[in-house]
């Protein structure tokens, strides 16, 4: 059964993919090779929401849940996942990659602020556990409150501090993967083992489903190319 979320709760997913979706495109416009690519990605990047937004709408996630494996992950994230990973593998797409605006992907972190006002209100109207809030140890808040101040930081007198920000890097990738790992092992799947007295649902309907299927990838790729940024230029200077 599909979930009517408020009109404020919808209103601030909807925003907050919007955010995600300018800034990914304010990102990959920060590059050398974007010539020509922007609108193809922002095109494909589109079609996808409307996929998932088309999917989660009839309720095609939300149905059948005790079979395995769980369609939204063999819809909406296996797929994303498999793109992320042949970016890295690929030369052209490591190329692509590196050529991302290390400052720009910092502030993309700014995102999950929104994305943890979202949980905390969605707990408040029992559609998620609290253990997805900041008050059940959800700290990815951190991440995104911190980014602003760690781009201001890292990059001031223009200069580059790579220690610091790899190491803050690495702590924000570990932040969304307790999240992340927390959200599905609370879902309502067969091997669900958290929270077992309020099921993560959310996730599985519209606008809310955007947060697994693009918020979350979108966070997840540009840690992964800060990262990898970072590494590279370590190996460079040594």
């Amino acid at each position: 059964m599909p979930i009517h979320f408020p009109l404020y709760l919808s209103a601030l997913f909807i925003l907050t993919t919007l955010l995600t979706l300018l800034m990914l495109i304010w990102v990959v416009r920060g590059s050398a090779n974007s010539a020509g690519k922007t609108r193809v990605i922002l095109g494909i990047l589109v079609a996808w929401l409307f996929i998932q937004g088309v999917l989660s709408w009839l309720d095609v996630y939300s149905m059948n849940l005790s079979r395995m494996p769980p369609k939204i992950l063999v819809l909406g994230i296996f797929p994303v996942l498999v793109f992320v990973i042949l970016l890295f593998i690929r030369k052209k797409g490591r190329a692509f990659i590196d050529s991302l605006p290390l400052k720009r992907l910092i502030y993309l972190n700014v995102v999950r602020i929104p994305v943890e006002l979202g949980l905390m209100f969605l707990y408040i109207n029992n559609w998620v556990p609290k253990l997805m809030t900041w008050e059940g140890g959800n700290l990815d808040f951190i991440s995104g409150l911190s980014a602003p101040f760690v781009a201001f930081y890292a990059f001031r007198n223009h200069s580059m501090r790579r220690k610091f920000l790899l190491a803050w890097n690495i702590l924000c990738l570990l932040l969304l993967a307790n999240i992340v790992a927390r959200a599905f092992l609370s879902a309502p799947f067969p091997f669900q083992k958290l929270a077992l007295d309020q099921p993560n649902f959310a996730i599985l309907h519209f606008p809310v489903v955007w947060l697994p299927t693009f918020i979350v990838p979108v966070v997840f790729f540009g840690q992964l190319a800060s990262i990898r940024k970072l590494t590279i230029m370590n190996t460079n200077n040594s």
